[in-house]
């Protein structure tokens, strides 16, 4: 019997009050964020956890650190979306229940205090274009919340961004559950004080880190609309006017084409420099206990 449901059982026999914790993440094609993930873990819960995950491409070595370890197909929501319903088939309603990216831990004591007298937290992105959706690096609420809404973390739902386009994207149909029940939630903000970057490695509401793009080369919404909108730019300062159409058609293609090898130049020298930075972060999360105090 996994080493979480002999503390279950014990806390059974001599009355202790803690709930069972249900911890849903999905790890992908990267081993390295098993261990600082479960090592943060340990340290910020102090009742029973059972943790449930999906490691497509993970060292089949590792499986063994986690309650329930499957690879399941399909797209990351699509993967949580699973993996939670795993949970709901076994767990008592009063069951807590925490979903982690995978490149995402806890850096304080995971307790209700979290919910604010709520019934759903999670991080808000506020900072990437001024997201809505509630976002599964983090989210913490109960298994029997989670029944009673269905809760779904497929995109779908849309909303404005801060530049005025109208995106979706993971969360966004938990998103219209609540509003469309009218259920409000506690949403966890960037609390950095320091940033390296505006978007990546987020500490939110001093309970949670999100290293961001941690199983993926760091292309965002932040950075690839504003690209698109500047090849839109590019492409319509045609000179030519459209009353020679054939030669005015020509001229916007050449304009589109020179506007995006521009971009595409400079979006990959930025990952790359990303992708260092990244990794120095990564070297910190490994090497100090306390490395959330870089940026805190």
């Amino acid at each position: 019997m996994p080493r979480s449901l002999v503390f279950f059982s014990c806390s059974r026999i001599y009355g202790w009050s803690w709930r069972l914790l249900h911890v849903v993440t999905v790890h992908w094609q990267d081993s390295r964020w098993v261990e600082p993930q479960l090592r943060f873990l340990k340290r910020f819960t102090s009742g029973p956890v059972r943790t449930y995950a999906s490691l497509r491409g993970i060292d089949p070595s590792l499986r063994g650190f986690f309650d329930v370890a499957v690879d399941l197909d399909g797209n990351h929501p699509e993967k949580l979306n699973a993996l939670a319903d795993m949970v709901l088939a076994s767990a008592d309603p009063s069951d807590q229940l925490l979903f982690l990216d995978g490149d995402a831990f806890p850096i304080a004591p995971i307790s209700s205090d979290i919910l604010k007298g709520l019934q759903l937290a999670a991080v808000r992105r506020d900072e990437n274009l001024g997201q809505t959706q509630p976002h599964p690096c983090f989210c913490f609420t109960t298994v029997g919340f989670w029944a009673e809404i269905e809760g779904d973390w497929n995109a779908g739902h849309a909303w404005e961004t801060t530049t005025g386009e109208k995106i979706t994207d993971v969360g966004g149909n938990l998103l219209a559950l609540l509003e469309g029940r009218g259920i409000e939630w506690t949403p966890l903000l960037r609390s950095n004080r320091f940033n390296l970057d505006p978007l990546l490695y987020g500490v939110y509401a001093d309970v949670a880190y999100h290293h961001g793009a941690g199983f993926r080369r760091p292309l965002t919404w932040r950075n690839s609309l504003p690209a698109a909108s500047r090849v839109r730019d590019a492409r319509d300062a045609t000179r030519i006017p459209s009353g020679v159409p054939l030669v005015s058609r020509l001229e916007r293609s050449m304009r589109y084409r020179r506007g995006l090898r521009r971009e595409q130049r400079a979006t990959e020298l930025d990952l790359d420099r990303i992708d260092a930075q990244s990794a120095e972060v990564f070297g910190w999360i490994v090497d100090e206990i306390d490395f959330p105090g870089r940026f805190t």
